[in-house]
């Protein structure tokens, strides 16, 4: 895959698990899910004062946080599960733990970026 430089995963795989990961991502929230998540009203007219926002404003940048960390968590499942491709293809992504194993090459993988700019 001379194009993208990626040698351990063919063209066709990586559209495919790009594709996969943007049909994934989320564009809105319905209220139950936004529901799941305890949400502190304490801590929203804080944000409301401290910022001079309306309680309106401050709700919807909540529902934005909450869509965007879905959205991260996806990235990560993506980055995790690209090691799929990889040779001889004994990668597995755990429920918990590690986020990628290879119980035949004795491997287990956390993963961490670490940016410096």
């Amino acid at each position: 895959m001379d194009n993208f430089n990626l040698n351990f995963i063919k063209y066709e795989d990586l559209y495919s698990h790009v594709e996969n990961t943007v049909k994934q991502y989320r564009f809105e929230i319905n209220f139950n899910d936004f529901n799941k998540n305890i949400i502190d009203p304490i801590k929203l007219t804080f944000d409301s004062k401290i910022y001079n926002k309306d309680i309106l404003e401050v709700l919807e940048n909540e529902i934005l946080r909450q869509i965007d960390k879905s959205n991260t968590n996806l990235i990560g499942y993506f980055h995790q599960n690209i090691f799929k491709y990889m040779g001889d293809f004994d990668w597995q992504v755990p429920t918990h733990g590690f986020d990628v194993i290879n119980e035949k090459k004795k491997f287990m993988l956390k993963l961490k970026i670490n940016i410096i700019l």
